[in-house]
């Protein structure tokens, strides 16, 4: 069971620089909290994880956690090095990444995969169909992401999602630039027959300077083109912007009023402060991250009055310290109503479930990441016969139509590690030998590159 994180307490990390497990505490300094670890080695770190120490001790409360029926490794070495889930693992897989190939039509200065540096080929259809099966046996029918790299390079993109839905997959998402889909709008309609449930678009800002940074070339016409051809064959759009400070985090309001201009095509915004491993210009200081609590100010502040901080809760799935999310309903007017509510510090501390949390995370992704077609617009206008609608029927009513939902995610990597965060992902990438490995491990490099996972499997 977890409790409440003190605002002083301990728990364990890496080191940047070997990558070996060491104590670390998680601290209190100047409003903010940090983690602090010692590599007998080479020295002591310490780097901010939390803006705002009013916050952090009421986002959490109790968990009853759901270890892996069927592990896919033994503890060995402890964790972060029996991934695959080991039996110590705590939560259930939500979401499964399937990387399907290490290509990709862009060089971003930003890449958690350093796709496109020396690419092994891309993994067989009978590979993959071994991925699925493994899933299946492992952990049932989860959403699946199929990702990359760029997985649009891949020609037989929809035999992939076409096999993973006769298998059983309900909810099937590629991770993507959008440059296929803009380029191609009949490519949507494939990818649509073959199944393809909802689009993870990567999508910085609504300025040409921020791609520029972060992509290398000014993209914004592309993206807006990738979402029209979606919107067109009832793909749902989540728009995922890396937040990085001094390049994009003063557009995070626009970016919202972006995707609302788009919706309901655009299902919401899922914004991801900046985390460093894989590929990044410079080795960070404290000032170039954000927290979770950075973001969430950030979107009460430039939303001018559509977002309350009320209405940003803690996710029930994945660890509470990695995430926040907001839902909403989109009403004629412009307002979104928040069905959403932070209710941690009130909740009575009474343990929740993991297994509970996962479940119902895969069941709103799948239910509410898609675009909802043939549905009858709301009338409310006497003159054209209907009845006036007071404004909960509109609500009602809208909350069938016009979702809308706001999230965060804080990947950790080698400086902000936290070993008690890590056991509780949700998010697991399936390893070319077919384990389960938890996002943030798979991922983790050192500060001079070095992978623990990716590319030694």
């Amino acid at each position: 069971m977890i409790d409440f994180p003190p605002i002083s307490s301990t728990t364990g990390s890496v080191c940047p620089e070997c990558l070996a497990v060491l104590p670390a505490e998680r601290v209190l300094g100047d409003d903010a909290i940090y983690l602090r670890k010692t590599c007998p080695e080479h020295g002591t770190f310490e780097t901010v994880v939390w803006r705002g120490a009013d916050l952090y001790a009421g986002w959490t409360r109790p968990k009853v956690p759901a270890y892996p029926e069927r592990p896919g490794t033994a503890v060995t070495r402890g964790c972060p090095y029996d991934c695959g889930l080991c039996p110590d693992h705590r939560q259930q897989t939500c979401t499964a990444l399937l990387e399907i190939t290490q290509r990709c039509n862009l060089r971003c200065s930003v890449c958690f995969a350093d796709a496109a540096h020396q690419p092994p080929p891309d993994p067989d259809l009978a590979t993959i169909e071994n991925w699925y099966r493994m899933l299946l046996a492992s952990n049932g029918p989860c959403n699946v992401q199929l990702s990359g790299g760029e997985p649009t390079v891949r020609h037989d993109l929809p035999e992939i999602i076409r096999l993973g839905r006769e298998l059983g997959f309900g909810f099937i998402q590629i991770n993507t630039n959008g440059l296929r889909l803009a380029e191609d709008p009949a490519y949507a309609a494939t990818l649509r027959a073959a199944g393809l449930s909802s689009v993870f678009l990567q999508f910085d800002g609504t300025e040409a300077d921020i791609f520029e940074a972060l992509r290398g070339r000014p993209l914004l016409p592309q993206k807006i083109a990738a979402i029209q051809n979606c919107a067109a064959n009832d793909i749902g759009v989540i728009l995922v912007p890396v937040l990085k400070p001094g390049v994009n985090d003063h557009n995070v309001g626009d970016i919202l009023r972006f995707a609302l201009r788009y919706a309901p095509a655009v299902r919401g915004v899922h914004f991801q402060p900046i985390s460093y491993f894989g590929r990044y210009p410079i080795e960070p200081a404290d000032a170039d991250r954000l927290t979770i609590p950075d973001v969430m100010r950030l979107v009460v502040a430039q939303s001018d009055g559509l977002v309350a901080a009320e209405a940003l809760a803690p996710g029930g799935c994945e660890n509470a310290l990695c995430s926040f999310h907001g839902n909403f309903v989109l009403m004629p007017d412009g307002r979104l109503i928040p069905w959403s509510k932070n209710e941690s510090q009130s909740c009575g501390c009474q343990p929740a479930s993991a297994a509970d949390g996962a479940a119902k995370a895969r069941a709103f992704v799948a239910t509410n990441w898609i675009a909802l077609d043939d549905v009858a617009p709301v009338c409310s206008n006497p003159s054209l016969g209907s009845p006036s609608l007071g404004e909960w029927d509109v609500l009602l009513q809208r909350a069938k139509t016009h979702t809308f939902f706001i999230s965060g995610m804080a990947f950790q990597d080698a400086w902000t590690l936290d070993l008690e965060r890590l056991r509780d992902c949700c998010i697991h990438t399936v390893s070319p030998d077919g384990r389960l490995i938890p996002f943030c491990a798979y991922n983790l490099t050192d500060r001079n590159g070095r992978a623990l996972y990716r590319g030694k499997i």
